[in-house]
């Protein structure tokens, strides 16, 4: 990129609860999160199907409203979405009639200087290792690099802050891996705010600096763990083995977790 300034943002989350209406009544889907996160931190955030973990995000990128509370991304209290949060989701959501250059270009605005976009379609498409690859279509594209192209596409904006919602959960195990290993390349060179909603627990040590787990519904804030390892984290070493024991403990109870 041509700077490389682009720091993340302080995230806060202030006593927010969500209810959705189901038939005469109300779901309580979340219930009082209170939580912020620093500038360029990594969170991971873990916990059962239906616990709200997703609808979290998608207050945080302006898709929902809080019934009670308030979100802030910097100084803005987060009403609707917004250029400073990119979202990217399971599914890579490519329109499958353009081109891979084209699907990176989409979010780009139309007065910038052919130049420079073409420079920046370009230069992102080399960040996420797809040079080569800029007239395929998405269908000519494994499951992988479809998700590096969505990458692409949320980064070009640069956002501040990033929020990942089992984003890589649809891939095989290899594929994964090197997903992972690509977005904290990615959370390193531009020290984004990025929060990742994910199912695997081992995916929340291996890429978090905090990893909270949440209650099943209504979601609460039920134990928050902080990653002690330095990176490149070894998945094999046994201060990774504790912390993944420790964070099934709190959904297992007196369960062990079984190496």
């Amino acid at each position: 990129m041509n700077e490389r300034n682009n720091q993340g943002v302080r995230v806060a989350i202030n006593h927010v609860s969500k209810d959705f209406p189901v038939d005469n009544g109300r779901m309580n889907v979340l219930n009082d999160i209170d939580m912020e996160i620093k500038p360029g931190e990594f969170i991971s955030i873990v916990g059962s199907s239906g616990c709200g973990k997703s609808t979290l995000l998608k207050i945080l990128g302006g898709l929902q409203s809080p019934t009670e509370g308030e979100a802030y991304v910097g100084d803005r209290m987060v009403k609707s979405s917004s250029v400073e949060v990119g979202m990217i989701f399971q599914e890579s959501r490519l329109f499958p009639w353009l081109t891979l250059e084209e699907n990176i270009a989409f979010g780009i605005h139309k007065k910038m200087p052919k130049d420079v976009r073409e420079q920046l379609i370009h230069e992102h498409i080399k960040m996420v290792g797809l040079e080569g690859f800029e007239k395929a279509l998405p269908k000519q594209l494994s499951g992988g690099m479809q998700q590096r192209a969505s990458i692409a596409r949320t980064l070009i904006n640069r956002p501040k802050v990033l929020l990942l919602d089992e984003p890589f959960g649809a891939l095989d195990a290899l594929t994964r891996i090197t997903m992972q290993n690509e977005i904290l390349k990615i959370w390193e060179l531009e020290k984004t705010t990025m929060i990742l909603v994910t199912h695997d627990i081992d995916e929340a040590v291996y890429l978090g600096d905090r990893v909270v787990v949440f209650s099943s519904r209504p979601g609460t804030i039920q134990k928050t763990i902080e990653v002690d390892m330095d990176r490149p984290r070894e998945r094999n070493s046994q201060r990774f083995m504790e912390l993944r024991e420790k964070i099934y403990s709190e959904f297992f109870g007196e369960m062990s977790y079984n190496h």
